[in-house]
């Protein structure tokens, strides 16, 4: 029967043979396997691996004081600005976890997805954050306020400032000089915060209608909904040399300038294809994108053997910027969703 099916295989294929002498394919590739001589096994190093040499240096970046602290991605990224390719991120990770230097930092929650406010941006000031974090004092109960203006598309801290106390009248002034300082035009811009007591107090309401700035508030105990400005009061308070207590308030302002230059200027956002606030925020990003796939190119010349599925090519900077995207309504057509999504409503 196994001859039959092997015979009858060759014109019709595996599955139409089977059926037609009655045999599962199942009994028909165990039983061929059986009978089949073991296969050799290859020896050898892999043809993609990289060489000991290669190895040793990926590691030494690694562990190197500069990039000891940064993800695998934004050290690809750093490491293409400047015109050098060591390996993929995943080639990366692989030598970290056979160094058993994976590993999860702390537990995260998992939240729900909400789908309002819905606010859209496809290029800078067009859409901003803000938020105000608690900094501590020297004393226990003690507390400095940092004020923090994001803007979404690009993620450039358009503005930040730090008090001694959280005030309608301070967050006033600070909204005023950080659109001045942009130049932002009456009508192109929303402002998105939560509900706290500045946010939305009189006077801030006030001084955005007289600015021409439309404002957006969080749904009450959603979080979420400003996930921006969560997200980077998180990347603030986690580096490595974020103190427990700052002495005064003029520690935390060097603390801060120093965090926020870094944080605009050198940060590769995963959000903006591993690219620096200030590169997309100011329209560097894309003479940097050109180097960056000059030099992957000439690694695929070099080695295309390490590419398996296709040639590599930098991470695409996104077109638009949500809080909140809609869902794509299931009657609606493919067609009709994707237009739905590009193109930008009113605000709000």
């Amino acid at each position: 029967m196994l001859t039959a099916v092997a015979v009858l295989s060759e014109t019709t294929g595996v599955r139409a043979a089977c059926a037609a002498v009655g045999v599962s394919r199942a009994s028909y590739y165990r039983r061929t396997q059986e009978s089949s001589p073991p296969r050799p096994r290859s020896g050898g190093q892999q043809p993609r691996a990289l060489s000991d040499t290669e190895r040793q240096q990926a590691l030494t970046v690694l562990h190197s004081e500069r990039f000891r602290d940064v993800a695998p991605a934004e050290i690809v990224a750093t490491l293409l600005d400047e015109g050098r390719y060591l390996c993929s991120e995943r080639t990366l990770y692989r030598l970290l976890a056979a160094a058993d230097e994976v590993r999860e930092r702390r537990d995260q929650a998992r939240h729900p997805v909400y789908t309002k406010p819905e606010l859209l941006a496809t290029g800078p000031n067009q859409l901003w954050t803000w938020d105000i974090t608690k900094l501590r004092g020297p004393e226990k109960w003690t507390y400095y306020y940092l004020y923090v203006i994001i803007d979404v598309f690009s993620r450039y801290v358009v503005g930040w400032m730090v008090g001694h106390r959280e005030t309608a009248e301070l967050a006033q002034d600070f909204i005023a000089e950080s659109a001045a300082k942009q130049q932002i035009d009456p009508g192109s811009l929303t402002l998105h915060a939560d509900r706290g007591s500045s946010m939305t107090s009189k006077p801030v309401a006030f001084l955005l209608a007289d600015l021409g700035i439309t404002k957006s508030h969080s749904r009450p105990y959603v979080s979420n909904d400003n996930p921006y400005s969560e997200s980077q009061f998180k990347t603030l308070k986690y580096r490595p040399d974020f103190p427990a207590r700052f002495l005064s308030i003029e520690e935390a302002r060097a603390h801060c300038q120093r965090f926020f230059r870094w944080y605009n200027t050198e940060h590769r956002h995963s959000g903006i294809g591993y690219h620096t606030p200030e590169a997309v925020h100011y329209g560097l990003a894309a003479a940097r994108d050109v180097v960056r796939a000059e030099t992957l190119d000439q690694a695929y010349v070099a080695h295309p053997e390490r590419f398996v599925r296709k040639a590599p090519a930098p991470p695409a900077i996104p077109t638009a910027a949500w809080i909140n995207k809609p869902q794509a309504t299931p009657t609606a057509t493919h067609e009709e969703n994707i237009d739905d999504q590009l193109s930008e409503p009113d605000p709000p």
